[in-house]
């Protein structure tokens, strides 16, 4: 006999859309929002999962790493639910289709609530409850407070819901190959952004010098020949755009050289250094702490 199909009904992903809105409670640096994401997971796993076992492999299932804007969050979990729904139902989901689509999903995602929110509805909404409470009415914060929740929570829900229909309609095609080639996409799509993030975000400089050089008159910007004011601001300015150095003396460091063979090589290979640390089982605190030496220790002894 069939055993009965387990289903997430409306209830269930209200409680999951409800708990989503402190995934920032428990932020850390080694996972980010990872608890905050498997407190909101834990009444459809509660629901999907009748064996204690398969409960503690979805928790720790949804311990990995997890990080985006904490409102955008909501569609990367509705589609999680649909996978996990159909994966108690016995479809062939693992985990690493599951991971693959939350880090696919979350990178880009990212890239989009800061400028939505953060940027745009937030600083609206604000400006019109500051306005009347600028003018002595007490309507101001209160109406700042309920037309920002509105928005932040029906954006959230739908959201959610959007994401459940779509992961729903992903999984039916299972035997067709459809949730492995958005597995692979989103994973693409990860790696992609980790990619992008590197060069914006990791930085590191060499400070040796390799090199002093007196450059001949006519190659720097001569300071005691401008003019005063406003005017020797401008042809100081102009004379550097023309490709004049702003120092008799031109240093070459470390880093000049670096950037000059392959800008970002450095900080690209710290990341590669980091994949392969955290591969071989080592902890993202230990990783942490161990740059956070190095960079000290650089910085003493004049290499950083």
């Amino acid at each position: 006999m069939q055993e009965k199909k387990v289903s997430l009904t409306k209830s269930d992903r209200l409680r999951v859309a409800w708990r989503s809105t402190f995934i920032q409670g428990s932020w850390n640096y080694e996972r980010m929002q990872n608890g905050g994401w498997c407190y909101s997971m834990i009444p459809a796993i509660n629901k999907l999962y009748k064996k204690k076992e398969d409960r503690i492999a979805a928790y720790q299932r949804h311990l990995e790493f997890f990080n985006t804007h904490p409102y955008v969050a909501s569609p990367v979990i509705g589609v999680t639910l649909a996978l996990e729904e159909e994966r108690a139902n016995g479809a062939p989901v693992d985990d690493v289709a599951i991971q693959g689509v939350k880090v696919g999903m979350m990178g880009p995602l990212a890239g989009v609530g800061d400028p939505v929110f953060w940027y745009t509805v937030r600083p609206i909404v604000g400006a019109l409850g500051a306005s009347l409470a600028l003018s002595g009415n007490i309507l101001g914060p209160i109406l700042f407070f309920v037309i920002w929740n509105i928005i932040r929570w029906g954006f959230m829900w739908y959201t959610q819901e959007f994401g459940y229909r779509a992961g729903s309609k992903i999984t039916e095609d299972l035997s067709g190959g459809l949730l492995q080639s958005v597995t692979r996409v989103a994973s693409m799509m990860g790696m992609f952004v980790i990619a992008a993030l590197i060069e914006r975000w990791v930085t590191i400089k060499f400070t040796p010098v390799v090199s002093k050089i007196t450059q001949q008159a006519g190659a720097y910007i001569d300071w005691d020949k401008l003019p005063k004011g406003a005017k020797g601001i401008q042809s100081a300015l102009q004379q550097q755009a023309s490709g004049l150095s702003l120092t008799k003396v031109k240093v070459t460091t470390l880093q000049d050289n670096l950037d000059s063979l392959i800008p970002g090589l450095v900080p690209l290979l710290l990341t590669f250094l980091c994949m392969w640390l955290l591969k071989k089982k080592v902890s993202p605190i230990v990783i942490i702490i161990g740059i956070f030496v190095v960079g000290v220790v650089g910085h003493v002894v004049g290499l950083l």
